[in-house]
């Protein structure tokens, strides 16, 4: 009797024995498959870090280059932009001179005092355009690289900016009827304003005022 109850006693421990084994083992089984999963988890951020990162270098460059790609533009735009500032005033310094060299060779005068500009009229009458198809006759029929210089002026009636914008818009519209009607180049004809600043008879009087109410037309070749 006391042989089988040792070997009871004997049972029972090897079987506790056996289960807390077996804990210890499942327990161990575990933390080293969730700490695989941590590393596996660990990996994957690292990975995702560096192609981040990657990633990161790699529109940086992009946006360098860009910059960089930008800041040459700018520079050639304004490269040209300046070489067409160049050429401009070559151009003009070039006509400047030719003009000057330049001999006038016809004057014609459009003023009220002859049927033409009323007071405070730009628009150009028939009698005037009349007189400037004679002109333009003459200049047609023998060139030789002519030159208009044309001159607007005005009496002394107002301030001194209305004459000045006044006699500017008188020449201008001698101008437009010139290239317009026989297609006289742009860069053959120039304007200028004197508005009432130069005379050819006294203000105070009506007839004096309507000569003073003018465009001078000069050719030059």
């Amino acid at each position: 009797m006391r042989n089988q109850l040792s070997l009871v006693v004997v049972l029972v421990a090897a079987t506790g024995l056996s289960s807390a084994c077996a804990t210890k083992g499942l327990v161990r089984s575990s933390v080293a498959e969730v700490n695989n999963k941590v590393d596996a988890l660990t990996r994957s951020v690292n990975e995702s870090d560096e192609k981040t990162r990657v990633i990161d270098a790699r529109l940086s460059e992009v946006d360098k280059t860009a910059q960089g790609a930008q800041g040459s533009a700018q520079k050639a735009n304004a490269t040209a932009t300046a070489a067409v500032a160049r050429a401009d005033s070559a151009a003009g310094k070039a006509d400047a001179l030719e003009a000057a060299s330049k001999r006038v060779v016809y004057t014609v005068v459009l003023s009220e005092a002859q049927g033409n500009f009323a007071l405070g009229k730009v628009t150009l009458p028939e009698d005037a355009k009349a007189r400037i198809d004679e002109l333009a006759a003459k200049i047609i029929a023998d060139p030789q690289g002519a030159f208009f210089e044309i001159e607007g002026h005005t009496d002394s009636t107002g301030t001194s900016a209305y004459n000045d914008e006044l006699g500017l818009k008188r020449a201008e519209t001698v101008k437009r009827y010139l290239y317009e009607t026989y297609q006289i180049p742009l860069h053959r004809i120039s304007v200028i304003s004197y508005g009432s600043g130069k005379p050819v008879a006294p203000n105070k009087t009506r007839d004096g005022r309507a000569q003073n109410r003018r465009v001078v037309i000069k050719v030059l070749t």
